[in-house]
């Protein structure tokens, strides 16, 4: 199966799998110049996040990881993504195993950017194929979206 990578604008894309060894070099192949991993270490994963850091390097892309999971969601968090977006080399890929919170985070950003309201984000998101089928994080989003839309 083709592994699934949405591109969301010039500067960030989603991808909707669980990266392995070799996933690297082909965002490297792709252009991406920077990679943000939103799964925690607790959740099973084809690969470390500290591996991931080192396949990064080895790549010459830069790294960030995110542990998120839906019992430490928090505005702070949003926020810290957010900025490392603002300031890592683009293209951007992000990641988490299906592509859920990835899409949520990268969708809070824009909407965040494009002063929409939750509710537009949610839909926008639905049309480029994210499923937001957790209702927490639905909630969470449109609530942060909402409150800093515009900022």
């Amino acid at each position: 199966m083709e592994k699934e990578i949405k591109k969301v604008n010039e500067k960030i894309s989603v991808a909707a799998f669980d990266p392995d060894e070799n996933s690297f070099k082909a965002f490297a192949d792709k252009g991406f110049k920077s990679v943000i991993n939103l799964q925690t270490d607790e959740e099973e994963q084809n690969v470390s996040s500290e591996k991931e850091e080192e396949l990064a390097k080895d790549n010459n892309l830069k790294y960030r990881h995110f542990g998120v999971s839906k019992d430490n969601l928090s505005e702070a968090m949003v926020d810290d993504f957010r900025e490392e977006l603002e300031n890592l080399p683009t293209p951007i890929v992000v990641h988490c195993k299906s592509g859920k919170r990835s899409g949520a985070f990268v969708m809070m950003h824009i909407g965040c950017q494009k002063n929409m309201s939750g509710e537009e984000v949610i839909k926008q998101a639905e049309d480029m194929g994210f499923e937001c089928d957790v209702p927490e994080l639905e909630q969470f989003l449109k609530k942060y979206v909402n409150e800093h839309s515009n900022s």
